[in-house]
């Protein structure tokens, strides 16, 4: 596996942390386990772990293997109340 060349600038940690926060926060409200929705989504259970804790960038499929079992819109995970203050 590669390696970036510079660190992910703070602003992409901080929504790569609000995206997490946001598919437990959906998973949630489904009443659904890490394990369920992984078994909805077809993936192992450390990913969805991962992702929800910020560990891991999600590849887009992921998100919207996600957001289909959730039954929401990909932009459902995406959207958050914060501005983007990255340029």
């Amino acid at each position: 596996m590669s390696r970036r060349r510079t660190p992910r600038p703070d602003w992409v940690i901080d929504r790569r942390r609000l995206l997490g926060h946001r598919i437990a926060d959906l998973r949630r409200q489904a009443e659904l386990s890490q394990e369920q929705l992984a078994n909805l989504a077809g993936m192992e259970r450390r990913s969805i772990q991962r992702y929800e804790n910020a560990q891991r960038d999600p590849q887009f499929s992921d998100l919207l293997l996600i957001a289909h079992a959730l039954r929401v819109h990909v932009s459902d995970l995406l959207h958050s109340e914060q501005p983007h203050d990255g340029g």
